[in-house]
C-alpha cells in the first residue's frame, strides 16, 4: 500500500531562509532540547549531584543522531511527546541520567523560548537591514519632486525620498519595540511542575540556594538574562502575544511601503523590478506585476492572523497552567517567524531591485501642479488687489472646468494657469504664473531635511549592528 503524500509547510519550504527554518525544524528543536538536557545535567553535577564518569560524554556523542520517525514511533506508544524523546536519547546514550528533577514544561517552555529569542535576534538583524535599504533609497530620491496624495488624491508637493522615509520611520518604531522586547524577554526557568522548584530542591537535599544556582546556569546556557520569578507550570501566554504583536508592528512599515509601491507601479511611477526571464502574466505578455509587493502584503495578513491566535491564548490560563494551548502554539509561533522571515527577505529584494521612473513622476507632477498651487494663486491675487472671495470663485470655476476638460479629453495638458492669467478678475500676468510654477515645483517644505534626519537615525542604528547593515537577502522565488 502506498504511503500518503506528505503535506509541506509552505512558509518553510517556499519563503523562509535556511537559518530560520533550522531554528524551528523538528530536528533543530530536538538538538536544542538535548543541548538543554546536557546543560542541566552538567549544572547538577557541578553543584554536587552524582553523575558517573563518561555519562555526559555519552550523551554529547549521540546528541546529533536525530531520528524523528523513531521518536514518533515511541510517542505512539507513550502518547507523550517528551517521554518519547527522553527514551530515545537515553537509549542512544546507554544511560538514564537526563531530566532529573524536571517536568516536561521545564524542558519545552525553555526550549521554545530559546527558539523564540533566537528568532527575534534574526528578525532584528533583517529589520535593520531593511531600514538601511529604505534609508539608502530615500537618500537617492531625496530631491525628486513628487505628487503626494491623501485619500489617494493629489494633495501637495513632496519628494519621493520623503515618502520612503515616512515608511522607514514606521519601521524604525517597530524596531525600537523589538529591541525593547529582546532586552526584557524573560525565560520561565527551571521551576518544576507548579513553579515551586520542589523537585530540584529535593534533589539537592533541601538546599534552595543550589536549586536557584542551577537555574542561573540554565539561563546562562539559554543566553536569556531575565527570568520570571513567580511563574507556574507555563509562562504567561500574554508573552507570546507580545512577541507576535511586535512582529506585526515591525511588518507594518514594509507593508505600507509595499502597498504604496503597488499603487505607484499601476501608474508607472515606479516598479519593484523585473528580472531577466521573468513573466508577469501567462496570458498578457506586456504585464510586469508587483508580485513581490503583493507577497509582502500577504505575509502581513498572515501575521495578523497569528496575532489573533496569540490573543486567544492570552488570559486563558487555568490555575498554574495546562496545555490546551499546545496545538495553537505549535502552529502559531514557528509559522509567525517563518512568515516574518519571508516578508523581510522579500522587502530587501524589492529595495535592491526597485526602479523609479522620473520622467513619469515629472509628468504626473506637472499634470497636478497647477491644482496644488491654487491657494498660493489666491493669495497672490489678493495681494494684487482682488477680493478674496471673488478670487476664490474665479479660481474654482476655472479649476473645475480644466479638470473636466482633462478627464473628457478636450485638453491634453493642464492649462489652468493660462486660463487664470487671462482672467482679469485676478489681476495676475503670465509671468507671475511662470514664477509660481518654478517655485511651487521645488516647494516641498522640509521634506529633504526630514530624509536627512531619518538617514542619520538609521546610520546610528546600523553602526551598532554592522552585521545587519551588511546583510544581503538570498534569492527568492
Amino acid at each position: 500500500m502506498s504511503q500518503p503524500d506528505s503535506i509541506p509547510n509552505v512558509l518553510a519550504e517556499r519563503y523562509a531562509t535556511p537559518a530560520m527554518r533550522a531554528l524551528w525544524s523538528g530536528e533543530g528543536k530536538v538538538r536544542l532540547e538535548r543541548d538543554y538536557w546536557i546543560a542541566v545535567l552538567k549544572g547538577q553535577r557541578d553543584l554536587g549531584i552524582p553523575v558517573p564518569d563518561g555519562v555526559i560524554e555519552a550523551y554529547e556523542k549521540v546528541k546529533d543522531q536525530v531520528n524523528l520517525n523513531a521518536i514518533m514511533e515511541r510517542e505512539r506508544v507513550t502518547r507523550h511527546d517528551v517521554k518519547a524523546r527522553i527514551e530515545e536519547f537515553c537509549d542512544l546514550a546507554g544511560h538514564e541520567h537526563i531530566h532529573k528533577g524536571m517536568t516536561s514544561r521545564d524542558l519545552t517552555e525553555n526550549v521554545e523560548q530559546l527558539q523564540t529569542f533566537r528568532a527575534l535576534l534574526e528578525v532584528r538583524k533583517k529589520s535593520i537591514a531593511v531600514l538601511a535599504g529604505l534609508a539608502r533609497r530615500a537618500q537617492q530620491t531625496r530631491d525628486i519632486p513628487f505628487t503626494a496624495r491623501t485619500h489617494n488624491v493629489a494633495a501637495q508637493v513632496s519628494t519621493l525620498g520623503k515618502r520612503l522615509a515616512m515608511f522607514g520611520e514606521e519601521l524604525l518604531l517597530g524596531v525600537q519595540a523589538l529591541e525593547s522586547l529582546i532586552q526584557s524577554y524573560p525565560a520561565r526557568g527551571l521551576k518544576g511542575a507548579v513553579g515551586t522548584r520542589l523537585d530540584q530542591i529535593t534533589l539537592f537535599n533541601g538546599d534552595v540556594s543550589k536549586a536557584r544556582a542551577l537555574e542561573d546556569r540554565v539561563l546562562h546556557h539559554l543566553g536569556i538574562h531575565a527570568a520570571l520569578d513567580c511563574v507556574g507550570q507555563v509562562y504567561p501566554r500574554s508573552l507570546d502575544m507580545q512577541v507576535v504583536s511586535t512582529l506585526v508592528h515591525v511588518a507594518s512599515g514594509p507593508g505600507s511601503f509595499a502597498k504604496t509601491l503597488r499603487l505607484m507601479a499601476g501608474h508607472e511611477l515606479a516598479s519593484e523590478g523585473f528580472a531577466k526571464g521573468q513573466v508577469g502574466s501567462s496570458a498578457m505578455p506586456h504585464k510586469m506585476n508587483s508580485r513581490s509587493c503583493e507577497r509582502i502584503n500577504g505575509f502581513h495578513v498572515i501575521l495578523k492572523g497569528y496575532l489573533a491566535m496569540a490573543a486567544g491564548l492570552a488570559g486563558d490560563q487555568w490555575n498554574e497552567g495546562d496545555v490546551s494551548c499546545s496545538v495553537v502554539r505549535r502552529v502559531m509561533l514557528p509559522d509567525a517567524f517563518l512568515a516574518m522571515d519571508g516578508l523581510l527577505e522579500t522587502t530587501l529584494t524589492v529595495l535592491n531591485q526597485m526602479e523609479v521612473f522620473e520622467a513619469v513622476v515629472e509628468q504626473e507632477l506637472m499634470r497636478y501642479l497647477p491644482f496644488l498651487l491654487t491657494t498660493t494663486v489666491m493669495m497672490e491675487a489678493v495681494k494684487a488687489g482682488a477680493g478674496r472671495e471673488a478670487a476664490h470663485e474665479a479660481i474654482k470655476i476655472h479649476a473645475v472646468q480644466v479638470a473636466r476638460d482633462m478627464r473628457t479629453g478636450k485638453v491634453a495638458q493642464n492649462d489652468l494657469f493660462a486660463r487664470l492669467a487671462a482672467d482679469e478678475r485676478l489681476g495676475l500676468k503670465a509671468e507671475a504664473f511662470e514664477a509660481l510654477i518654478a517655485q511651487g515645483r521645488a516647494n516641498a517644505g522640509d521634506a529633504a531635511e526630514q530624509v536627512d534626519h531619518f538617514a542619520k537615525r538609521v546610520s546610528e542604528l546600523t553602526a551598532a549592528h554592522p552585521d545587519a547593515a551588511e546583510y544581503q537577502p538570498g534569492s527568492i522565488l
